[in-house]
């Protein structure tokens, strides 16, 4: 089931998650970076999402607060949360 999550603080504005139990089947990321989001997206497929949490979760980019790989830590961690209820 694809899970909707829409940015704060990113050029990106939306980050669509699938995930097939605790695995990302895919991502796609509105907005942002085109090859560096594409990018992303390409590396976290079929990857256990708690690992990419792990991962992304607290990088910045440049002087903001957060980045697309952090928002994709959050958009994973709530697409987790609604997938368990």
């Amino acid at each position: 089931m694809a899970y909707k999550y829409k940015t704060r603080g990113t050029c990106s504005s939306e980050i669509i998650v699938d995930l097939d139990g605790d695995t990302v089947k895919s991502v796609k990321i509105i907005g942002g970076c085109n090859g560096n989001t594409k990018g992303i997206c390409s590396l976290v497929e079929g990857m256990n999402a708690d690992e990419v949490i792990k991962r992304c979760k607290g990088i910045k980019c440049g002087f903001k607060p957060t980045s697309c790989p952090d928002q994709l830590s959050i958009a994973l961690s709530q697409a987790k949360k609604q997938q368990q209820q």
